[in-house]
């Protein structure tokens, strides 16, 4: 059985945008995981705003959601105070809203593996000293 998945904004354009360099090996990365894969609002929001210019991006972005390929796990109402003191805590980098509540996935999914192009996962820490489990993705 695969491991549990994270999924961030790049990897998820990179899916969805065949002209990307990295569609071919994140297509064949993303395989291997059982869906659903968790991700969070704000990556979607990201994605959906990186892929405007490809016909269909959004609604393709959505349409992952709707089928089940992703989830939605992160509850924003709950974990406010959590994703607040780690945009503080990494206000120097510096971190995205969509990479907080990426970390904060992390905590509460300790066994997932974080699929992201993004170099800064390995400086940010869970729980305030461990790294982030990242599945290998090219640069």
């Amino acid at each position: 059985m695969s491991p549990a998945a994270l999924l961030d904004t790049g990897p998820l354009v990179a899916f969805l945008d065949r002209r990307d360099h990295r569609h071919a090996f994140t297509m064949d990365a993303l395989s291997r995981v059982r869906p659903p894969i968790a991700t969070c609002e704000a990556v979607l929001s990201e994605a959906c705003f990186l892929l405007r210019g490809l016909r269909g991006g959004a609604e393709a972005v959505l349409g992952l959601v709707a089928r089940d390929f992703l989830s939605l796990p992160l509850r924003i109402e709950r974990e406010a105070s959590a994703v607040e003191r780690l945009l503080a805590r990494y206000a120097n980098v510096p971190m995205s809203f969509a990479d907080a509540c990426l970390v904060r996935m992390s905590e509460l999914l300790p066994d997932a593996l974080l699929f992201t192009f993004d170099a800064d996962f390995r400086i940010y820490r869970r729980h305030g000293r461990q790294a982030i489990p990242l599945a290998p993705m090219p640069a």
